[in-house]
């Protein structure tokens, strides 16, 4: 029987009663990626977040980005290898703190926005990100975008890693995210969001927004918590996949 890991960005606002859909969210996913604080939320919801994750019985992960408040984490920028590796080791060393003192453990960590797509890129960005996390924690499952530098530095350092695709983003024919300053790089229609996801578990392959057919692996599917429609595309797109009968799960 096939399965199939459905993450989800969760905790990036401010204030813990400002948490929008973050809690219905986690009866439809097996993952979720915490904010750090660095692109989007603070001290109480993080350890909000946590709280629910134990509550619901899905894998906690932590999701470092470029200290970019102002642009969400989603704006390039140039920093050294050393540098990242202190924001990277900082920021999960936080969430991870958080979960144990609640009683929870670390499951994994997924860089966020920016950070992740230039790191996707660049062996040695990637390469830093994954020595801060092996530093803190050789254990932890490292998330990244299919065929990317972040899968294949992670499996140099010998950390487990899995596959990341996207239900609601487009992707070029080499694999890669089209750019979110690009028409059409949302999926916004909640039907084509989850077709994508089935061919994407299924046939272990995406159609371009150019239509080419691109081989992928897919081992976790990401749903953006802070999408527009994220708990209607969660709830489809959970609803489909047990339909055809695939297990859903943590990595």
């Amino acid at each position: 029987m096939l399965s199939i890991d459905l993450n989800c960005d969760m905790g990036e606002s401010f204030g813990a009663w400002r948490m929008g859909n973050d809690y219905q969210l986690m009866d439809y996913v097996s993952s979720i990626n915490v904010a750090c604080g660095f692109h989007g939320g603070d001290a109480s919801v993080i350890r909000r977040t946590v709280e629910y994750a134990i509550e619901k019985n899905v894998a906690v992960g932590a999701h470092p980005s470029f200290p970019d408040l102002q642009g969400f984490g989603r704006r390039e920028m140039k920093m050294s290898a050393l540098e990242i590796f202190d924001i990277v080791l900082y920021q999960v060393a936080a969430v991870k703190g958080i979960c144990e003192a609640l009683g929870a453990k670390l499951h994994h960590v997924k860089p966020h926005g920016a950070l992740y797509n230039q790191a996707a890129k660049d062996a040695d960005l990637a390469g830093a990100i994954v020595r801060a996390v092996k530093a803190i924690d050789e254990t932890l499952i490292f998330y990244g975008l299919s065929g990317s530098f972040l899968i294949s530095e992670a499996e140099k350092q010998n950390l487990k890693t899995a596959s990341e695709v996207f239900s609601d983003r487009t992707y070029r024919p080499d694999g890669s995210l089209t750019p979110r300053t690009e028409p059409n790089a949302l999926i916004i229609e909640t039907g084509k969001a989850a077709a994508q996801v089935l061919q994407m578990v299924q046939t272990r392959t995406v159609s371009a927004a150019s239509g080419e057919t691109v081989s992928i692996a897919a081992e976790t599917v990401c749903i953006h918590g802070d999408g527009e429609r994220a708990l209607e595309f969660a709830k489809e797109i959970r609803r489909r996949l047990i339909n055809a009968e695939v297990s859903i799960r943590p990595v």
